[in-house]
């Protein structure tokens, strides 16, 4: 088997699944229905992943090893250039997320396969974000306490829970403000990742 071909296969099993998880739920969906979906055989999953739990694990590495390099660079890059200015740090968590939502390949699937990560019990898929993201919410978490050094460990552990819920939130695009016509997606994500920096800064501060 080639190594294109080998992509390919993966690809459209992790595509078939993103969009399965979305619309059913991790629970929800089978194996047999992601084989379906993405016209292959069990063998493949098999060969690809190993399991299920592995399949779900993947789906989310798939979208976020990426999205947490951006973060950590633009983080860098505020603390580089903004030394002790919230807003850019700010910037460094929530644009990169926003900018995930907009992908035109499975954005908008992705987008529900994380808010059914919140709303299903999947202590598994928390353990392997926690394991594989969580040092990217502790770099953030100093550099937020850096410039708010007032705020106890417990508030601010808090308040990026907060932020977390609002940006998943604004990612889905189901809040009361939907993009007006002629207004494109782009200019809407920026329009609404410039609010929600300003909300979670005076969040963050008082």
């Amino acid at each position: 088997m080639s190594t294109n071909t080998q992509f390919s296969t993966k690809d459209r099993i992790l595509t078939a699944a993103e969009e399965l998880f979305a619309q059913h739920g991790f629970s929800g969906t089978s194996l047999r229905q992601v084989t379906g979906r993405a016209d292959v055989n069990i063998a493949a999953v098999n060969y690809h992943f190993g399991s299920k739990e592995n399949l779900v694990n993947e789906v989310f590495r798939r979208r976020m090893d990426e999205m947490s390099a951006q973060r950590l660079a633009a983080l860098k890059a505020a603390l580089d250039q903004h030394p002790g200015d919230l807003e850019p740090i700010l910037a460094a968590f929530i644009e990169p997320a926003l900018a995930v939502a907009l992908h035109r390949q499975g954005g908008a699937a992705f987008v529900r396969v994380i808010a059914r990560a919140y709303a299903e019990k999947n202590d598994g898929l928390r353990t392997f974000l926690s394991e594989r993201y969580g040092h990217v919410l502790r770099d953030f978490a100093r550099a937020i306490g850096d410039c708010l050094p007032g705020l106890s460990k417990e508030e601010l552990y808090w308040r990026l829970d907060f932020l977390a819920g609002a940006l998943t939130y604004a990612m889905a695009d189901f809040g009361l403000i939907k993009r007006p016509g002629g207004v494109q997606e782009k200019a809407h994500a920026e329009r609404a990742a410039r609010e929600l920096i300003r909300f979670a800064a005076a969040g963050f501060k008082n």
